[in-house]
């Protein structure tokens, strides 16, 4: 690991000599700026302003520019020589969690590594202690000609440090917001976490960088002297949506059929009915069916013969319906039959009424 940085990380009286690498690498393809009529490189000179000489690095120097346009010169010496202990020393002062960190501090990350052998005990022990509290430790650093907030925290086998932005560089939220009032619909928001979980999860580890590649592949087909394959891919669409509610049911339904495409292939089984439902169904049609068998091989005088399956079933068909009708019938004479009892009962009741007035009647005569 090329070092970048190189100190001490003080822990309470805890002192770990440390240096600082990079802890990320790019795979940009880089390239030379070149004159196109003779491919001659473009090289980058810098130039007094006043008698246009071409300076080497020792000829240039820094300085600060005053509001009246005054240049005071700040000079290498007197930039080592400021009272800043963050020039060799990262200081923790404090602990936290590091999800509670606003992502929009996050800066570059740094592995921090011992600084020789005599630190690997130290180091380990502040490695240990943060992975045992769940804590990442908050100091300062100074390098590259500026302070950084700095976090420590433990990940995998060494201390990483990452750098933060200064919490007034990061900017407010309501820049970038949306002005005036937006409204979403409970189906729309419905739509859209099923379209989050049509898409599934995200694995960052099967990522590639198809730019990068495709450069590559540009430059070796150059090389070669073949020919460079011809563009492909999606132009990305910078129109107005007019409709989302078919924007995400369109999208809801590419992505069901992407991961359909992915899956594999399943053997469907049939659910079959259960065995005792259907015998029990099958009872009262069977038992019809016997009995109209048996009636018949009586009539024929003769012992028992072999029915066929289609005979039984109708038997046991018009079994059915004789017994429907029947049901059917019996209501209707029961019906029919309980207004009949009614009247049956009023007769009843007035028959003793008008007997006796009748013989009231005839006595009356007959004293007369």
């Amino acid at each position: 690991m090329r070092s970048l940085w190189t100190g001490t990380l003080s822990f309470g009286l805890v002192a770990v000599p440390v240096k600082l690498g990079s802890a990320v690498s790019s795979h940009k393809v880089g390239f030379r700026q070149i004159h196109t009529a003779d491919h001659g490189r473009v090289r980058l000179q810098k130039v007094c302003a006043i008698d246009e000489q071409i300076l080497t690095p020792a000829e240039i120097g820094r300085a600060y520019e005053a509001a009246d346009d005054e240049l005071i010169e700040i000079s290498d010496d007197e930039m080592k020589a400021l009272p800043l202990p963050t020039a060799k020393t990262i200081e923790v002062s404090g602990f936290l969690d590091a999800a509670s960190v606003d992502f929009l501090q996050l800066d570059t990350p740094y592995f921090l590594a011992p600084g020789n052998a005599g630190a690997n005990k130290a180091y380990v022990l502040m490695r240990e202690a943060l992975q045992r509290s769940g804590k990442a430790a908050v100091g300062k650093l100074a390098m590259h000609n500026s302070e950084h907030l700095a976090l420590v925290r433990a990940h995998d086998d060494v201390l990483v440090l990452q750098t933060l932005r200064w919490p007034d560089e990061v900017k407010p939220t309501s820049e970038a917001a949306p002005t005036g009032k937006v409204t979403v619909t409970d189906a729309e928001l419905e739509l859209a976490d099923t379209l989050i979980n049509a898409l599934g999860d995200a694995d960052l580890s099967e990522y590639t960088d198809d730019y990068a590649e495709a450069v590559q592949a540009l430059v070796a087909a150059k090389i070669d002297g073949g020919t460079p394959a011809a563009a492909g891919g999606t132009t990305g669409g910078g129109g107005q949506v007019v409709d989302l509610m078919a924007a995400l049911e369109a999208s809801v339904a590419q992505a069901r059929g992407a991961r359909a495409d992915n899956a594999t292939d399943a053997t469907v089984t049939p659910i079959k009915k259960p065995a005792k439902k259907t015998a029990k169904r099958a009872a009262p049609a069977q038992k019809a069916a016997s009995a109209a068998d048996k009636a018949s091989d009586s009539g024929r005088g003769g012992g028992p013969a072999p029915k066929s399956t289609d005979t039984k079933k109708s038997t046991a068909k018009a079994a059915t319906a004789k017994a429907s009708t029947a049901k059917k019938t019996t209501a209707k004479k029961t019906a029919a039959a309980e207004p009949a009892k009614k009247t049956t009962a009023k007769t009843a009741a007035r028959t003793p009424a008008k007997t006796a007035a009748k013989t009231a009647t005839g006595k009356s005569r007959r004293t007369g």
